[in-house]
């Protein structure tokens, strides 16, 4: 973790100076935190091998376009990466629609539906834990678009590396319902459900340990298999 002189300069304001200083008194948290993810993602990378490779076949008979959805993303310090995800749309479906996604999205492929019901599409993810520019549990990486609407207080959950899952994402899980009533949904999702989502990431950086990132893990897979939460 950079100290708070080596922090961007947009990063360093009043708003995100308590999130940073709780992270840096849990120094010994984050570097088992990095520790886990390195370990686990490359178990997980081992046993999952072949399922993706089944899962890669399957894109391709089933659309036209790439395996593998590398749309730019933000995590720690505000860098920008190309996330790895499997595609599950159309191709070049962020052209011809919204960063989000809405219910009855007709951009989603057949494929597409059960792997992110599943959210099997987000095996790839891996790569980027390995990489570091992901962890398996933070604030879900959200497209430079978004990120500039950011209040100053958002930035402070761009102090950790971006997650694969997270308390936000749990409560979020159906967000694609949320916006599908909209007219204008990259307005709505900025002016109704980001701000929802980081009442919740910043709660998760005021709480941070390591076990309760474990926990958001078992509640992930919980929500992913039908449990709901209030």
């Amino acid at each position: 973790m950079r100290r708070w002189e080596d922090l961007p300069s947009f990063m360093k304001t009043e708003e995100v100076r308590p999130y940073w200083e709780i992270l840096w008194k849990k120094r010994g948290h984050l570097a088992v935190k990095r520790a886990f993810d390195l370990i686990t993602a490359l178990f997980l990378l081992m046993i999952t091998a072949i399922p993706m490779i089944i899962i890669a076949v399957l894109i391709k008979l089933d659309s036209k376009g790439p395996v593998l959805y590398r749309q730019e993303r933000i995590t720690t310090y505000g860098k920008r990466f190309r996330i790895h995800k499997f595609r599950t749309m159309v191709q070049n479906a962020d052209r011809v629609g919204s960063a989000v996604t809405v219910s009855n999205d007709n951009r989603i492929t057949r494929v597409g539906s059960k792997l992110r019901g599943l959210r099997l599409d987000e095996l790839p993810q891996l790569i980027d834990v390995l990489q570091g520019t992901m962890s398996f549990v933070g604030t879900r990486p959200e497209a430079s678009k978004y990120v500039k609407m950011y209040r100053p207080e958002f930035n402070a959950t761009l102090l950790m590396p971006a997650g694969i899952t997270s308390e936000a994402s749990i409560r979020y899980k159906d967000e694609y319902k949320l916006l599908s009533a909209s007219e204008d949904v990259d307005k709505t999702y900025i002016e109704q459900v980001l701000p929802g989502k980081m009442v919740w990431n910043l709660n998760s950086i005021e709480r941070f340990s390591f076990f309760r990132e474990l926990l958001t893990m078992v509640r992930t897979v919980l929500a992913v298999l039908g449990k709901e939460y209030d």
